[in-house]
């Protein structure tokens, strides 16, 4: 049940079977979905010589019939239209169409009767419709995440919308790892609700002979919940590798811009972060920034003592030894100089911003209580994500039993004042590992109910999630319970972003009245 292996499955079956150079042609969302996946030397290994976008490649009408076409697009009404002008006047020798969710069969039928020239070689359905950032996290990147939190007011037309890629990209997650599960939901949470009941009506009416896969003893389990639930955890500075990069710089499909933050060099304006491509990552992405700086020079001192063997090249057998080492070795160059560069520019940011002093006030706030009057937002936010609107005991103030660890835990002290805080995505999946998670508070959809506890467990957060929750799942996960998590969501947030949809919200509500 891993995700990222899936994507990458597909992708392997797509180009490896087509023999001969390609060209790899996507859309803006299966851009994403690719280059997490795969890298660019893994694409020229498969052959593919030239990629590029469905909207741009219709402007051209240069042939390249010594080409085979391979387009790998999101089953929208556009690019249904961008194929049917392909096809009526073919640049390619050959055409193999996939698409990354369920076709319908009206779009079928107009590729079939688009395809006069017979260049159409192949159409199936792969589906990898969501970005798979991480092992066990993944996002679909939606553009106008706010509307989630105004149901009641935004456009209808809009709203299903936001619903129909909701229901698709978890559909398709649970195509691609073949699996039916049973559907809960946020009783809280109107948005939680439908989308649940949209997906349950998908694959247990609609598409129900596609998800017909073999049954395991106990299904799966979807588990929709709504962002306001914890408006918390997206608010604060971290301090853990890849979250700390996420909300001092901004990460977006595994890739660092760092062009408007330094001077850098040509090759590392942008640089990519992946745990599938980058070992240092991997191991260190989960680390507190205080031990990263130390990993770091590690990896600094590793390297000088392989550039000092290098440089003691005296024999023809020395020096072929480093022709073939030399691959690894700029590729050992490249990550050295990749996280230095990210250590040193976040150091700065945090000696700049005060950060040390803020996250302490911060965590102080969040895990011991307190009142913050800073900003405008702060009603607005206090009404869309107030105690009313939330499931969860968010501060762990209400039960008892959480009074007594808070106390035990600031007479204990805590090992890191400023990673203290604990997302309430854990209470949730600790909820769901003890098999204590109420049905009066996460209803299931239908008459479906659960036997026991789920051996593989979805979570997707309506308003989208944190890379500090994806850390929460990961260490979850490493402690072996029997119980799998995978965590999926809108978009993957920051403070910054988080902000930026509560603001676009507000001027949404303000415009209808609504506050």
């Amino acid at each position: 049940m891993v995700l990222v292996t899936a994507v990458r499955d597909y992708l392997s079956r797509m180009l490896q079977d087509i023999s001969g150079m390609k060209v790899l042609i996507l859309d803006s969302h299966t851009v994403s979905i690719v280059s997490v996946a795969y890298s660019q030397s893994e694409l020229l290994q498969k052959e593919v010589f030239l990629v590029e976008l469905v909207d741009s490649i219709s402007k051209s009408r240069e042939s390249m019939s010594h080409l085979k076409a391979v387009y790998f697009l999101a089953p929208t009404s556009e690019n249904i239209q961008f194929l049917r002008r392909h096809l009526v006047s073919p640049r390619f020798g050959e055409y193999h169409l996939f698409f990354s969710n369920i076709l319908k069969d009206t779009q079928i039928h107009i590729l079939a009767d688009s395809d006069e020239h017979e260049v159409v070689q192949q159409l199936q359905e792969f589906y990898a419709d969501f970005v798979a950032t991480d092992p066990y996290h993944f996002t679909l990147n939606m553009p106008s995440n706010h509307m989630y939190m105004l149901p009641a007011v935004v456009d209808h037309s809009n709203l299903q919308r936001l619903c129909d890629r909701v229901v698709d990209g978890i559909a398709a997650v649970f195509l691609a790892l073949k699996r039916r599960p049973v559907i809960r939901y946020q009783r809280t949470s109107d948005i939680a609700k439908r989308i649940a009941q949209e997906t349950a009506k998908l694959m247990y009416q609609q598409e129900s002979g596609l998800f017909d896969f073999r049954r395991t003893e106990i299904s799966p389990l979807l588990l929709v919940i709504d962002r306001r639930d914890d408006p918390v955890t997206p608010l604060l500075n971290q301090w853990t590798y890849q979250a700390m990069v996420h909300e001092l710089i901004g990460i977006q499909d595994n890739k660092v811009d760092l062009r408007n933050i330094g001077k850098f060099p040509k090759d590392q304006e942008e640089v990519v972060l992946s745990s599938e491509q980058d070992a240092f990552f991997k191991k260190n992405m989960y680390e507190n920034f205080g031990d990263i700086g130390m990993n770091i020079k590690q990896l600094v001192d590793e390297f000088q003592q392989i550039s000092k063997c290098n440089q003691n090249i005296q024999t023809i057998e020395d020096m072929a030894k480093f022709v073939d080492n030399y691959p690894e070795y700029r590729k050992m160059h490249g990550n050295v100089s990749k996280h230095v560069a990210l250590v040193t520019e976040m150091s700065k940011l945090v000696e700049e911003r005060k950060l040390m002093v803020v996250s302490q006030t911060e965590q102080e706030l969040a895990c011991n209580g307190g009142q913050v009057a800073a900003f405008e937002l702060v009603q607005f936010l206090l009404k869309q994500a107030g105690v009313d609107k939330r499931t969860g005991d968010l501060y762990g103030n209400r039960d008892f039993l959480n009074i007594a660890r808070n106390m035990a835990r600031g007479l204990k002290g805590v090992e890191n004042v400023y990673t203290q805080h604990q997302p309430l995505l854990f209470q949730t999946m600790e909820s769901i590992t003890k098999g204590r998670l109420r049905d009066v508070d996460y209803p299931f959809v239908g008459n479906h109910f659960q036997q026991g506890r789920p051996q593989e467990v979805v979570i997707f957060i309506v308003g989208g999630t944190t890379y500090e929750e994806s850390r929460c799942v990961a260490l979850q996960n490493a402690m072996n319970t029997g119980i799998r998590f995978i965590l999926g969501g809108s978009v993957i947030l920051n403070s910054k972003r988080f902000l930026k949809d509560l603001e676009e919200a507000q001027r949404i509500a303000r415009t209808s009245n609504a506050i």
